[in-house]
């Protein structure tokens, strides 16, 4: 399922209108990304996290060399599946029913 096509659904799950639907999926990956950016935990209980990470400096290997190479600190994004999520997917609970 591609955003177009989770819009269309969460649309005729909601009852909403499409644009409602795409302005407010903007603003949460808006939200969402400024957030982690900053350090900042975004937890959607039960289904989803969002974190950043951050990654020391260390010494590497290149693999066709094997030449030591140094690696700069970085920071990345983490997305971790909550609880609820999983169980889903699972098998393990019962999935939502969605209209539409």
């Amino acid at each position: 399922m591609n955003k177009t096509e989770l819009i269309d659904a969460v649309a005729a799950h909601t009852g909403n209108a499409k644009s409602t639907v795409a302005d407010v999926l903007a603003g949460l990956e808006d939200v969402v990304v400024a957030s982690v950016a900053k350090g900042e935990k975004v937890a959607l209980t039960g289904f989803v996290s969002f974190d950043r990470v951050d990654r020391k400096a260390r010494t590497a290997r290149n693999p066709q060399t094997g030449e030591a190479i140094q690696v700069k600190a970085s920071k990345a994004p983490k997305v971790a599946a909550g609880a609820s999520f999983k169980k889903i997917v699972k098998g393990e609970a019962p999935a939502p029913s969605i209209k539409g």
